[in-house]
């Protein structure tokens, strides 16, 4: 028997039905993806550094992490960063390398389709 996984955060779960609701609207897998890995178990949530955001990501690329981005390492391009959370010392260093932090909300208006958005673990 598998244990269903409840989430009692209202927030998240309007923004989980609202990611699935863009997935079938516009037809784009990305959405139901990254709904899928906000509902996981607290345990199994992103927590992405920015080091790694560093080592991954290119210059003028929007990366997506369907969790939390903490302030650990520097990022010396210029990167948007689509969070669920952030970390205050995250935004400040996001802010200073010349890049934006974005909600998801935010960038499910701005690019519907989610195309050139990298998901990031």
């Amino acid at each position: 028997m598998v244990k269903k996984v409840v989430k009692t955060n209202p927030n998240l779960i309007e923004l989980i039905n609202k990611l699935y609701e863009q997935s079938r609207n516009e037809d784009a897998a990305i959405w139901k993806d990254v709904a899928q890995r906000l509902e996981r178990s607290n345990r199994r949530t992103a927590e992405v550094n920015l080091s790694d955001i560093a080592r991954y990501a290119k210059a003028d690329e929007t990366v997506l992490v369907p969790g939390k981005v903490l302030s650990n390492g520097d990022l010396e391009n210029k990167v948007d960063v689509v969070a669920l959370k952030f970390s205050a010392k995250a935004q400040e260093k996001i802010a200073s390398a010349g890049g934006e932090c974005i909600s998801i909300e935010e960038i499910m208006e701005s690019n519907p389709k989610g195309s050139n958005i990298r998901i990031m673990e």
